[in-house]
Order: C-alpha cells, then structure tokens, then sequence
C-alpha cells in the first residue's frame, strides 16, 4: 500500500469505511450518527497505528500519503463545507432568525471576537507556563480556528429536543452565521504570522467584518431570490436540483472572488429559497422536493466529515509531551465559550437568571466541528503546527463527543419543571 492512490480509490475506501460504521452504529451502538461516525473512525484509526506498529503493514504510510495528494481541508472549505451550510439552512425559520436579530447579530460577531482574544492570550500563557513558547499570533490563530461552532451537528442534536423558539433560533443562528467572522480572523491572525501589518485600530477589523458579513448576506440573498423565481417557473424536478447545486457552488466561489463571506453568502441564499413566503420563496412542491434532496445529501456529507476528522489524526506524528496542553486547552475553551456569550446575552432583554440560563445553554451546546479541523488543517508548517492541531482535535472531539451525547439530558435539566419535551 506505499503507492498514493487515485481519488477515486480513496473516495471507495471512504464509503465503504463510512457504510461499515455506519451500519455497526445504527445496528447495535445506537449513537447519533455524527458522533458514532466519528467514535468509530478514531478507534479505527487507533486500529490502524497499532496494527501499523506490530505487523507492519504501512496502512498509516498509504492515508498519509493520500490524504496529502488529495488536499482534502481546501475541497472540504471551497466545497463541502458549502453544500453544509445550504442544507442546514433550509429547515431553518427564516422568520424566527428575523425577530432574534439583534442577538444572533451579536453572537455571530462580538461572541466570536471575545472568544479568540481570551482563549487565545490564555493559551499563549499555558505555554508558557508549560514551556512550549508559542508566539502570541499563532495562538490567535488556535482560538479563530476554536470559534465557529458547528451548525450541521447543533442543528441535528437539538432536534432531539424542544428549546423555547427564541433560544433555538439564537443557538441555530449563531451556528450558521458565526463562520464568516472567524475566517476572517483567522486570515488576519494567519496574516501577522506571515509578516503581514494589521491595524487593529480606526476599525480596520471592523470594516472587514462588516464587508465579509454584509456582502455574503446581500449577495446570498439576491442569488437566492433569483435562483427561487427561476424554479417556480421550471416544473422538471431534475432541473430544479441543477439550479439549487449551481446556486450553492456559484454563490460560495462568487463571494470569495469579491471577498464576502463564503459561508454566510449560501446561509443566506437557503434562507431565502427555504422561505415559505411566495414574494421570496419556491412553491410547495419544489421546497418539499428540495428540502428532501438537501437532507439525503447532508446527511451523507455529515458522514463522510466525521470520518475523515477521524482519520486525520493518522497524519499526525504526535510526541507525548505534546499531549499536555490539552489539559489546559479543553477547560479554557469552555471558559472562554461562556465568557463570550455572557457579554452579548447583557445586552438583550430578559431577567439575570434568564440570561444566566441562555449564557449556560449557548455554552454547551456550542459544538466545534468540521470547519475548525479544515482550518487547521490548512496551516502552513511552523515549528508550533502539531500543538495547535492537537489542542484543535481535542477541542473538538471533547465538544462533540461529550457535549454532544449530553445536550438532551442536559437541557432537559436546565429546563427542569418548564415543559420542555
């Protein structure tokens, strides 16, 4: 197996793991199938490097390789991650996203700025402490991968569920709209790592944020709007498939080519087309039929992610010591995550043990996923790539795997005695 296959092998490989976890999952372990995919693809990876140490199969030598050749964080970023975040906007209620706004405006901005510069400085001091000096820009670069939270996951757990309209519509929203800020981020700190100038001050940072959000919204939307009047007038259903495909990919590399929000360009365009309004939305049965291709293929994109974030950790070469700050990494993501939905929560309406409810809620159940493992992926080589991969694995699989399996009994208790099902 030392020789790199075609993608089309690694693509069989992919789908026959996916199949065989996916069935032992459903059959007999009974996870959701987010988290079962990828507790079953870190045990198989698991599987693989011990195998690999004792019979010497270079199994690990052949995923290595062909995920190197086959450059999988950018397709996930320029194209998965796309298809994503169409799917999942679909099923949301544009009109409750309307009347949380302000809020979900809030999180998707200020949220995600406090949460990279405090979990950002508090790991530049873990290092420290622990000694693996890690410059300042590169752990702001570790907590702009750590912010956006996961909409695909969220979405799916919560409707196991059933949150007050006005905190769901919070929690969803945030989900979706958070990624453009923290790419942006994510660039600028990359930026100063690569001996780019950032002018923190007369709102340069504030400007970007502003064009990147703004921009994606207003051109998801006028995309949406067209793409949704051309399907009510086209009656083949193949047809109106090809339309919502080319709509997502078109709108997501538009966006990027005049610097808007990628992300946030296909959220907006499925909100529009998802609407049941007639003024913006598709008729009955184009939406029924739509709605029901997005979720087949979200549902197999999900599985086949969390697979992948599963055996990536095969192209990590991790030594002991460099375990350590996760110690610290996990409880400071979490710290960090409640600080930065705290402050937003202040300034909206509600009593203080309301606000301290919802601060506590939008904390556990902000998942990190997909997004955060491609961008870290992405990082050029440096002496501190490894640390911020594995403080970035560990975040994630923590808030997945134990956030994850716990949201229903925890929400359930945060909602002890007020109806919720």
């Amino acid at each position: 197996m030392g020789k790199v296959s075609e993608p089309a092998d690694l693509l069989a490989v992919l789908l026959g793991l996916a199949v065989a976890i996916g069935c032992i999952n459903h059959l007999w372990i009974r996870l959701p199938p987010a988290i079962g995919m990828l507790l079953g693809s870190l045990t198989l990876s698991a599987f693989v490097a011990l195998s690999d140490h004792v019979l010497h199969l270079h199994v690990m030598r052949w995923f290595r390789a062909t995920f190197a050749a086959a450059n999988l964080p950018r397709f996930f970023l320029d194209g998965v991650l796309a298809l994503l975040l169409f799917a999942g906007s679909l099923h949301v209620d544009a009109k409750e996203l309307g009347q949380r706004r302000f809020l979900i405006s809030l999180l998707a901005t200020t949220s995600v700025i406090l949460s990279t510069l405090i979990f950002g400085t508090c790991m530049w001091l873990t290092f420290a402490a622990i000694g693996a000096t890690v410059p300042l820009a590169w752990c702001f670069v570790l907590s702009a991968i750590l912010a956006p939270t996961d909409a695909v996951v969220v979405e799916n757990l919560l409707q196991q569920v059933s949150l007050p309209a006005r905190l769901r519509a919070a929690v969803v929203g945030e989900s979706l709209f958070n990624d453009g800020a923290s790419v942006v981020l994510f660039l600028l700190a990359l930026g100063v790592t690569q001996g780019s100038a950032v002018t923190l001050g007369h709102g340069h940072v504030l400007a970007a944020l502003v064009r990147e959000i703004v921009g994606g919204a207003a051109l998801g939307f006028i995309a949406g709007w067209v793409a949704a009047s051309i399907i009510r007038q086209v009656k083949d259903e193949g047809l109106q498939l090809l339309i919502s495909l080319a709509l997502v990919l078109g709108s997501y590399r538009l966006a990027s080519t005049f610097e808007f929000s990628g992300p946030i360009a296909v959220v907006s365009a499925g909100l529009c087309m998802g609407s049941p309004s007639p003024r913006f939305g598709m008729g009955p049965g184009s939406r029924s039929l739509l709605i029901g291709f997005w979720s087949l293929l979200d549902q197999l994109l999900n599985s086949m992610l969390f697979l992948l974030i599963g055996l990536q950790l095969l192209g990590l070469i991790i030594q002991p010591i460099e375990l350590l700050p996760i110690v610290f990494a996990i409880p400071l993501a979490v710290v960090s995550r409640t600080i930065s939905v705290a402050v937003p929560l202040l300034l909206t309406r509600g009593s203080p043990g309301e606000k301290v409810r919802d601060s506590i809620v939008l904390t556990w159940t902000g998942l990190r996923g997909g997004i955060s493992i491609a961008l870290a992926l992405t990082l050029p080589a440096s002496p501190w790539r490894v640390e911020l991969l594995v403080v970035t694995y560990a975040v994630v699989i923590f808030t997945i795997v134990v956030q994850g399996l716990t949201i229903s009994r925890f929400l359930r208790s945060m909602y002890a005695g007020k109806g919720l099902e």
